[in-house]
């Protein structure tokens, strides 16, 4: 092979690389309707009756709920945020880990898919998927992370 083809053949596999890292960084799983958390206030979700969009919030627990042990068991809490908003956290403790310390007046921040109800709405998938099919979430209190 000629140094002329060999540099030919290089130039077509650094433009293939180059192409194959676009797509990868480009690339968002079609996962129902989610946008990106960055974009999107709770508010503006509630008021829209919007569901099925990650979200990524800071509150403070003002209310702890007892576990919903029905089907895959859940942890459940209720977080006032800044804008006086409350949403019902519902964190899945048979794929993440039990907050067991958590207290009303405890700050945490919270990345999930949000639902909208009439009381402000459900933060839930606040875990690692198992299956690989959607973004996982997580809670992160007092430093430690909870998937």
């Amino acid at each position: 092979m000629s140094k002329a083809s060999r540099q030919k053949q290089r130039l077509w596999l650094v433009i293939a690389f180059g192409f194959l890292i676009w797509g990868a960084s480009h690339y968002q799983p079609h996962n129902k309707n989610v946008n990106s958390p960055e974009t999107t206030s709770i508010s503006s979700l509630y008021q829209q009756q919007k569901s099925d969009v990650l979200v990524e919030v800071s509150g403070v627990v003002s209310r702890i709920l007892p576990d919903d042990t029905k089907g895959s068991r859940h942890q459940r809490f209720i977080i006032t945020l800044p804008d006086k908003l409350t949403v019902l956290i519902a964190h899945n403790i048979d794929l993440a880990p039990r907050i067991d310390a958590l207290k009303v007046g405890d700050e945490v921040h919270v990345f999930g898919e949000y639902e909208w109800n009439d009381k402000g709405g459900v933060i839930h998938w606040t875990h690692h998927d198992p299956d690989n099919k959607h973004p996982h979430g997580w809670i992160r209190y007092k430093g430690q992370l909870y998937q």
